[in-house]
């Protein structure tokens, strides 16, 4: 049974997707302050659709493209979330 493409999803799921450890996730929360998932009881991670399009944006930014963590955050400053969403 596959998930609604507009339902939220664990941790876990967002790491398989990207092919990611679950601690990358959580160091990118820390290091791009755009990245906010819901959390609920106990802090587990909620993410929303638009976290997943924001977080594949990184990914290629930092994994294919071979961008810096600094690269990245200033990609973000100067042409916004959108812009990396879309990537």
């Amino acid at each position: 049974m596959s998930k609604s493409p507009d339902a939220f999803r664990t941790i876990r799921e967002v790491a398989d997707w990207l092919g990611e450890p679950t601690h990358a996730l959580r160091f990118w929360e820390d290091k791009f302050a755009q990245v906010k998932p819901v959390k609920r009881a106990g802090s587990r991670r909620y993410y929303r659709p638009s976290d997943m399009a924001l977080l594949g944006g990184i990914h290629t930014l930092l994994r294919v493209e071979g961008m810096t963590i600094k690269g990245v955050q200033k990609v973000l400053r100067d042409k916004g979330t959108r812009y990396v969403s879309s990537l």
